[in-house]
């Protein structure tokens, strides 16, 4: 059977720490979490992603592991992983809970609703042959605190202003009454509060891991990308783009916002291509909201229309001898810092 790196998926290295491996998992997650990755292959990577970091964030299947790798190293044919030894010693039912509940029910941005969510039985052949064999306790009988589980939510920029409620689904062990465990899932509906900001996490009490009690689902907030709006802490950023005469001679344009009905700014005259113009407290919504940053952008009407063109030609007579972009621009460019160091 084709032995899997772990390490190589999460990019990190066999001395990596607890730490530096929950790191490395995230930053990959965020990059191809199946709701907001634009890669073609994003939920097969995020399955991966997903069964490296159960194994490599759990001490004993790490240790396992790492077992199994020098073995193969060292050219030992090792037909039976170690791990299913160590799972036949004797355990309490909080100790046999509690691996199950590791195996089955964690993984950081697993439980988000929609496609990438992983749970154990979509893992590969390595990792059901390596940890398959564990023994499972009740759940009633666990006295051990559940594990904390990881999950995302990707919300749309409009859910920040608005607040929204969001429907995930969880994967983890479910214990019938003879203790019999097998692994499957629940739906739980979410209330994603107005003001969240990207990467804040939501502890939800008792929502995790299976154990007595059990653990807290600490849920990342992402948020999808917006095609006309991007986020900078808690300042909104947008293009604003304005006519040639609006920009020269000043104007009061309509600005949409994500969220729902615009507002009006005022575009001075004189403006420039490139300019800012700062909107105070219409940013993210906060005790202290941020702002709402326009950058401007003169679009020129197209001198394929006749009409434009007569103008254009227009202007080149009468201004075109006294009128130098070139020399302009420079002069500007060589007033900016002097006015900077003022």
């Amino acid at each position: 059977m084709e032995f899997h790196d772990y390490y190589a998926r999460l990019g990190v290295s066999r001395q990596a720490t607890p730490e530096e491996i929950k790191k490395a998992f995230r930053g990959l997650a965020r990059r191809f979490h199946p709701d907001i990755s634009k890669e073609h292959n994003a939920e097969q990577r995020m399955r991966e992603l997903n069964e490296a970091y159960v194994v490599l964030s759990d001490p004993d299947k790490r240790a396992a592991y790492d077992r199994l790798a020098e073995q193969r190293q060292a050219g030992v044919d090792a037909p039976r992983p170690p791990f299913g030894k160590e799972a036949a010693r004797p355990r309490s039912p909080a100790e046999a809970a509690k691996a199950y509940a590791d195996t089955a029910a964690h993984t950081s941005a697993s439980a988000a609703s929609g496609p990438g969510t992983a749970d154990t039985s979509g893992f590969s052949d390595f990792f059901s042959d390596l940890f398959g064999r564990m023994g499972v306790g009740a759940r009633g009988k666990a006295g051990g605190r559940g594990e904390d589980q990881h999950a995302t939510v990707a919300l749309e920029l409009a859910d920040v202003w608005r607040g929204a409620t969001r429907t995930i689904t969880l994967r983890g062990a479910n214990f019938d009454a003879q203790g019999h465990a097998s692994v499957g899932q629940r739906k739980l509906q979410v209330k994603i509060p107005a003001g969240v900001r990207p990467g804040q996490t939501i502890r939800l009490a008792g929502q995790g891991g299976a154990g007595n009690p059990a653990g807290d689902l600490l849920l990342e907030v992402q948020i999808k990308p917006h095609p006309r709006f991007k986020l900078d802490g808690t300042h909104l950023l947008a293009e604003l783009p304005v006519a040639p005469w609006e920009a020269a001679l000043g104007a009061v344009v309509p600005v949409p916002l994500p969220h729902g009905p615009g507002l009006n700014v005022r575009v001075p005259a004189g403006a420039q291509s490139g300019q800012s113009l700062t909107v105070r407290g219409k940013g993210l919504p906060s005790p202290t909201p941020g702002d709402l940053e326009l950058k401007l952008r003169v679009v020129l009407p197209s001198a394929h229309d006749p009409r434009a063109r007569r103008l254009y030609q227009q202007m080149a007579a009468e201004l075109g001898g006294e009128f130098d972009a070139r020399k302009v621009a420079a002069s500007e460019a060589d007033w900016r810092p002097q006015e900077e160091e003022q």
